[in-house]
């Protein structure tokens, strides 16, 4: 599975940002796909997570209500939707797949196995 990221930037506090993760590679229904601040090795945990089958989306709670995820099937793109950031958004943000993968908060960046290379998002107060 390969993923291609897009999207990051420079916005100040209260702007929005919109992540894209190219993903190819793969056939099956039953994949999650996940987004981690920090990477493959970091020890916190992911931000947000679908499913590519299911719409219902699982967020932290530090970007509950702020950032929306979605897949689009069609297009085999996952979006990341960054609304109203705020300065403790300063990450780098990789996103992440994995098969047979259900989404909750128990996730960690260990039970993903393919990985985006990372966008850089800077927010300025």
């Amino acid at each position: 599975v390969q993923l291609v990221e897009s999207g990051g930037g420079l916005v100040q506090a209260g702007e929005s940002l919109r992540l894209s993760c190219e993903v190819s590679g793969f056939d099956f229904v039953d994949y999650a796909f996940g987004c981690f601040p920090q990477g493959p090795r970091s020890e916190h945990e992911g931000i947000s997570c679908i499913r590519r089958d299911d719409p219902i989306a699982w967020y932290a709670d530090s970007v509950e209500g702020r950032f929306t995820i979605s897949y689009d099937n069609a297009n085999n793109v996952m979006y990341l939707q960054m609304n109203n950031h705020v300065p403790g958004d300063t990450s780098i943000y990789y996103c992440a797949a994995e098969s047979h993968q259900i989404c909750s908060t128990y996730d960690s960046a260990g039970d993903f196995g393919s990985w985006g290379q990372g966008t850089p998002v800077t927010v300025s107060s």
